[in-house]
This record gives C-alpha cells, structure tokens and sequence, in this order.
C-alpha cells in the first residue's frame, strides 16, 4: 500500500540521508560557571543531530562539539561531595568507585565526557557520536582551523 500525494497521483517517498549530503559543523560550548547537565544536554543534542531539519534516529547526522573549561563546570545541591562515579577494572573486586570533588581535581574533563556519554544511545551509532565529541578542561583548545561556532548554554 502506498500513499498517495499530490494532485498527479503519485507515489510520494521520505528524504533519508546520505552521508555525501551530511554537512557536519563545529560548536563549541564554554562550560565555566554552567549547570553540568544544562551543558550535556546541549552537547547530545548536538551530536545526534537532533537540530537539524534532516535528522534521522538511524544515522549520524549530528555535528561535532567542543567543551572548553569542563573544570569549572558547577553541580548543583551536594552533588560534589555525594555524587559517585564508578567503574571497574573488569576483575573479581574491581569496583572503585571516586567522588566527583576528588575527580574534579584528578580528571576535571571526565564528569562532563561521563554526563554526555550517558546521554547519548548505548549502540554502535552512539559510539559514533561520541567521537565526535572533545572535551577540554581549560578555556584552550587546538581546533581553531575548523572555525567552531560559539554556541551560549541557556
């Protein structure tokens, strides 16, 4: 059964892209002094292409972000002395599990990697976005021949 458009009678057919017609871009969202789950929601939004007029749930039509300052990223309430990140090393009691304060100061890039990552689909197509994904804990970083667009988190 097909649906038919149109006063011609014809067949009408639904626009996927290709990825010769995928135009990436580059963001880059300065994290100091902003909510660290306002900045990844920005962030995975923009990976998966969620913005974007052509964005298909199954392929990658997201654009690639910069995070700069992650280390100055705030988290609201206790969370900086309650919040765990665990991980394991894949051995029998391998748990280690790390407070955010004490990661902050170890890894500061890593609460906001983490955030993202957990935001984005657990498949192969999210690993996909997830490269595209850099994330710098000072106010530098080495993509200025891409020409990132400076995008504000509200």
């Amino acid at each position: 059964m097909s649906v038919v458009g149109g006063a011609t009678g014809e067949a009408m057919s639904t626009y996927v892209p290709t990825p010769a017609t995928i135009q990436r871009e580059w963001h880059v969202i300065d994290a100091g002094e902003h909510v660290l789950g306002r900045v990844a929601t920005v962030a995975a939004k923009l990976l998966q292409g969620k913005h974007k007029p052509q964005y298909a749930p199954f392929l990658d039509t997201g654009d690639f972000v910069i995070i700069t300052n992650a280390a100055r990223v705030t988290l609201t309430g206790a969370k900086e002395e309650q919040k765990l990140y665990r991980y394991h090393s894949g051995y029998e009691g391998g748990l280690r599990e790390e407070r955010a304060k004490t990661l902050r100061q170890r890894r500061p890039a890593r609460m906001v990697e983490e955030a993202v990552r957990g935001m984005l689909p657990k498949t192969k197509l999210g690993n996909a976005m997830y490269r595209k994904l850099k994330v710098y804990a000072g106010p530098d970083h080495p993509h200025a021949a891409q020409r990132p667009a400076p995008l504000e988190v509200s």
